[in-house]
């Protein structure tokens, strides 16, 4: 009888020192999903930041005017040159 109180203790002992080891394994093994998915969200928060930036600086009023005058070499009139025409 005691021979069998014994075993069914060390079992449990064996079985419950196996559990907490997988379940501290499995624990590292999501931290490292964890680091690798935060790391994914950093990059992924630079690169949104610089297309806000480009996004602003592509949007900006007097953009046009800077690429007429820099690409097409345009340039603005003088007033008295202007025509306005009636509908």
């Amino acid at each position: 009888m005691k021979f069998f109180v014994w075993s069914v203790l060390i079992f449990s002992l064996l079985g419950s020192a196996l559990a907490v080891i997988y379940c501290k394994y499995s624990t590292r093994l999501l931290f490292i999903e964890i680091q690798k998915q935060e790391r994914e969200l950093d990059k992924e928060a630079i690169t949104w930041g610089q297309l806000q930036l480009e996004i602003t600086t592509l949007t900006a009023e007097n953009r046009v005017e800077i690429e007429a005058s820099n690409q097409l070499k345009m340039f603005l009139p003088n007033r008295g040159k202007i025509i306005y025409i009636k509908p």
